[in-house]
């Protein structure tokens, strides 16, 4: 049974009978997997907190060939989107994740998106204010799908944030003003982009709405 390891963005988990959970992570080189983690519900020691969606993480699993699912032996995280410092980010968290999983292919490597995830994460990390974050984030993953649409009649100051977003990196953005009339008419715009790709709403966005109503 081949044994691999590399660097990885954990999408989300499930439970698998009483104590296993199985582990959707996509790898910076072999695309999406999903994984078998053993004991994942019963002990807690044995993998922590690094299995929390968009934990970034060296990982290590092993591989049957003409198996649909791996066996995960262990996660190492590197960066933990549980240190973000904004109150909303967490609630971001799984949305950003499901996006991922949505768009990432089994076994089909994608760095870029790879890189867009684990950029995203520092840039909580750091601080970067959520809203334009998560338009940014909608903004590029649909164009890596090539499938992102200018939408007709932006506003001037939403026509620009795109063109700062095409030029910048997510850490960027703290420097890029954008008022919230602007970032609610982007997004708008890109749920309607992502339902008719998707051809569905993301669970995700339906936690995102009831927190709103609750703030």
């Amino acid at each position: 049974m081949p044994l691999y390891t590399a660097d990885a963005l954990i999408l989300r988990t499930y439970r698998l009978g009483e104590s296993d959970r199985i582990v959707v992570f996509l790898t910076q080189d072999r695309g999406k997997k999903r994984g078998v983690a053993k004991n994942a519900r019963r002990s807690r020691q044995r993998f922590g907190g690094a299995l929390e969606p968009m934990t970034c993480g060296r990982v290590g699993y092993a591989e049957r060939e003409r198996r649909e699912l791996v066996f995960l032996h262990y996660v190492e995280p590197t960066r933990s989107p549980l240190a973000a410092t904004s109150s909303d980010a967490l609630g971001y968290v799984s949305y950003f994740a499901e996006l991922i999983d949505e768009w990432a292919q089994d076994a089909d490597p994608n760095e870029t998106l790879y890189r867009l995830g684990v950029s995203v994460v520092e840039a909580l990390v750091r601080g970067v204010p959520v809203p334009p974050l998560a338009r940014y984030f909608e903004y590029w993953l649909l164009r890596l799908q090539g499938v992102y649409e200018v939408p007709p009649n932006l506003s001037t100051e939403a026509q620009a944030f795109l063109e700062a977003a095409r030029l910048s990196s997510p850490l960027g953005l703290r420097d890029v003003r954008v008022s919230r009339r602007a970032l609610d008419e982007l997004e708008a715009a890109h749920r309607r982009q992502i339902v008719h790709h998707l051809e569905k709403e993301l669970k995700s966005v339906r936690v995102l709405r009831e927190m709103g109503r609750e703030m």
